[in-house]
């Protein structure tokens, strides 16, 4: 294939996550020539979506929500309407209307993934959002003293460090879909967001594991900028790639993206208040294990330090559209 005809399509990106990291990252992205499925953790078990995974044996929705409205064409209003939150109302209250609305989806269709597609229609989604299973996974953790932590919601809470995660059922089969897609993919982008209850989760579904060790794409590791009090304290960016190394024993990636600019001391001090702080970048000790280093400016802050999506997402074209052009 030629250079110009390896651009004559868009490239095929699989995003791999969940929670608040991902959707924002997702908003840049969807702004570029790209086909994008993103594949989203099911292990959530807290607030609206473990409610209603308890009580209608679904998936939980929250995740799913949040990114079908991060790659809609409809926003900022459908945004707002989807995660609207009801304050009172017995059995509403704690809802979003958005996860309510999947549920509905779900009813109406017979089938988790079938509703998602549906829904993403109506919202004119910028892409595909799959779930990494089309059931619910329950989330386990080893602590550091032997103790075992069931629940995604519960584990940050324990107090505890946190030796590895494990899925139950361990055999949890991928959706077949999520699993063609990484086989398709020009580029896997996995990150940012909790590491060990929203990234690793996805990459214990054995099948997908398999096909991100087995594809030729380009893979990219996100790294959050701040650390997760309860998951990642003290975290360094090596830590987070040893992490993952550790729970699949491959080394998955070819580069990581990563924020070096510096964090006002004003940010550093509210988010000190609840246990966090930057995620230190250890770039010797990263290049010595063989990844390559994209580091900038990346963070904004608003209410919340949240990665700046449009710097980002341009970083990630550019990856890219250059492993497109040099494997053409």
């Amino acid at each position: 294939m030629s250079k110009i005809q390896s651009l004559a399509r868009k490239p095929r990106i699989v995003v791999i996550g969940g929670g608040t990291g991902l959707s924002v990252m997702l908003r840049g992205l969807k702004q570029k020539p790209l086909d994008i499925t993103a594949i989203v953790t099911v292990a959530d078990d807290g607030g609206s979506s473990g409610i209603l995974r308890e009580e209608l044996q679904i998936p939980p929705p929250g995740d799913i929500r949040s990114v079908l409205t991060a790659l809609a064409d409809r926003e900022p209003l459908m945004a707002e309407v989807l995660k609207y939150r009801f304050q009172n109302g017995t059995g509403l209250a704690g809802h979003s209307l958005g996860n309510l609305i999947l549920a509905a989806m779900t009813d109406i269709t017979g089938d988790f993934v079938t509703g998602i597609t549906e829904l993403s229609r109506i919202l004119a989604v910028r892409g595909r959002v799959l779930p990494a299973a089309n059931q619910s996974i329950v989330l386990k953790a080893e602590m550091e003293d032997g103790s075992i932590v069931v629940g995604e919601s519960s584990i940050p809470k324990s107090g505890l460090a946190i030796r590895r995660v494990y899925l139950e059922p361990p055999d949890v089969k991928a959706l077949p879909e999520a699993v063609e897609a990484l086989r398709e993919a020009d580029a896997i982008l996995i990150g940012p967001g909790s590491l060990y209850t929203s990234i690793i989760p996805n990459l214990l579904v054995p099948e997908l594991a398999e096909a991100i060790v087995e594809s030729d794409a380009v893979k990219l590791f996100v790294c959050n900028v701040m650390t997760q009090p309860g998951e990642t304290d003290n975290y360094s960016v090596s830590d987070h790639l040893a992490a993952v190394h550790a729970h699949i024993g491959h080394h998955l990636f070819d580069y990581v993206i990563v924020n070096d600019g510096e964090i006002p001391p004003q940010v550093e001090s509210l988010y000190a208040e609840q246990g966090s702080k930057a995620v230190h970048l250890d770039l010797e000790e990263v290049t010595r294990r063989g990844y390559k280093v994209i580091a900038d400016k990346l963070v904004l802050f608003r209410t919340y330090l949240r990665h700046d999506a449009k710097k980002l997402s341009e970083h990630i074209y550019q990856l890219v559209e250059g492993w497109m052009l040099r494997k053409g």
